[in-house]
């Protein structure tokens, strides 16, 4: 409870008044009594007015706590965005492998299909060396026979 100035300034007046009344020993211990009284109600209001501002610093905090609850919300919504960004980047990296295995499907049929191709021509070329060879034998075994026919004939 804080007491108005003119509160404070007739409490004096009075306490001036019964001073100038009473003699000098109880004077002094009523002076000690009253700046007693008097240093208590201003230390009373200087702790209500402490008490004002610690109110008044805690509803700043509040506010500030709200500002930063809000700032969290914007960031969770932004990490919701990024995992969605993920998951759409997920989807394209496995439709990226399932045509990377196609491909590779391909390809192992083009190696297939190559390496059949070099054994055919590896058999045709075997296949020509047998026929060179027959071809080489036969030209020699035409060849000396026109020779030995041609030396019977001389």
């Amino acid at each position: 409870m804080a007491l108005a100035q003119e509160d404070i300034d007739q409490i004096q007046w009075l306490i001036k008044k019964a001073l100038s009344e009473t003699p000098e020993t109880l004077n002094a211990n009523v002076r000690y009594e009253l700046d007693l009284r008097e240093r208590t109600i201003r230390v009373e209001e200087e702790l209500k007015h402490q008490r004002e501002l610690m109110v008044e610093g805690f509803k700043q905090m509040e506010k500030r706590f709200e500002q930063m609850e809000k700032r969290f919300e914007q960031i969770d919504k932004r990490f919701e965005q990024i995992d969605k960004r993920f998951e759409q980047i997920d989807k394209r990296f496995e439709q990226i492998d399932k045509h990377f295995e196609q491909v590779e499907k391909r390809l192992d049929q083009v190696d297939k299909r190559f390496e059949q191709q070099h054994q055919e021509i590896m058999g045709l070329h075997h296949e020509i060396k047998l026929l060179m060879r027959w071809s080489f034998g036969t030209l020699l075994a035409i060849g000396g026979l026109i020779v030995a026919v041609l030396r019977l004939a001389q």
